[in-house]
């Protein structure tokens, strides 16, 4: 059972001292059946109000009110977590579950709400048409239908890290051929939910021992990937950048129906956007 100890450090400087607006940090990692979360520490200077809630998806958020001007923004966590998913797992997928297409419960239904509903216009309905050849029958093992979508995202658009902000859409990943690990998240998030499926874009990290993953720098880093609920085995974590299946190296920090809603560290200040001369982020994921 690895235990880790991560560090995630964001830096915004000023060329003059500004007054900030409220910053929300989504930072304090999940604590699931294969994490447990041992001790986690959040700094920030200037020195702010730290007020903590839980947003509608059960995610953990500080809200950080300032009140001196600065130069300088700094936030820093530190966390401790104990890993213990199987990296060979097996998912007690329910029977009337196991071959696709199959009916959630009405409660399932109803309380996945709007994750089942694609979240990017397509009029021409062009992502249901990539996706389509990936039903090898009908029906056909859900798992497995699961698993070919993940690796055809893989298959067809090439890995590219990309540091400014923002995430493409499904079509657009398409178009271009290329996407970072957040855009292969949003692209088979997007290609599952035309099926039918309840899908929840992830935001994490990815524990990297070996080195030899994709959307990772040294012994880890920042990562996205997906959730998807199929009855019985619950949520089942889908890394489409390298292929994986489970939740084996995967640290969840939050999980949302968009991307947009699972960002680290968001926030506003007074001034002009000139007035930024500089932002730096430091990720480490190591043994502990």
């Amino acid at each position: 059972m690895p235990s880790v100890t991560l560090t995630h450090t964001t830096c915004y400087r000023y060329r003059i001292a500004v007054s900030l607006g409220p910053h929300r940090l989504m930072l304090r990692p999940r604590e699931t059946r294969d994490l447990s979360l041992m001790s986690f520490d959040l700094e920030v200077s200037p020195q702010a109000r730290i007020d903590w809630s839980h947003d509608v998806a059960g995610n953990a958020i500080a809200t950080a009110q300032f009140d001196a001007t600065t130069e300088l923004l700094s936030i820093r966590s530190r966390a401790q977590v104990d890993l213990r998913a199987a990296v060979w797992p097996v998912f007690p997928i329910a029977a009337y579950a196991a071959s696709y297409p199959f009916p959630y419960t009405i409660h399932d239904r109803t309380d996945l709400g709007n994750l089942v509903m694609p979240q990017f216009a397509d009029d021409a309905g062009r992502l249901a048409l990539w996706v389509k050849p990936f039903i090898m029958g009908w029906p056909t093992d859900t798992l497995s239908l699961l698993k070919d979508i993940s690796n055809g995202v893989t298959a067809q658009i090439v890995y590219q890290s990309r540091e400014t902000e923002g995430t493409q859409g499904p079509l657009e990943t398409l178009d271009r051929g290329w996407g970072s690990c957040r855009d292969f998240a949003v692209l088979f998030a997007g290609a599952v939910r035309t099926l039918g499926f309840g899908a929840r874009i992830v935001s994490g990290y990815l524990f990297n021992p070996s080195g030899d993953e994709l959307g990772s720098a040294a012994a880890g880093s920042t990562h996205a990937w997906v959730e998807v609920f199929v009855p019985g085995a619950g949520w089942i974590s889908f890394d489409p950048t390298n292929r994986s299946v489970g939740s084996t190296n995967l640290i969840p920090v939050a999980v949302a129906r968009r991307i947009e809603q699972a960002a680290p560290v968001s926030g506003s200040f007074h001034g002009r956007s000139a007035d930024v001369s500089a932002m730096e982020i430091k990720v480490d994921v190591r043994d502990s």
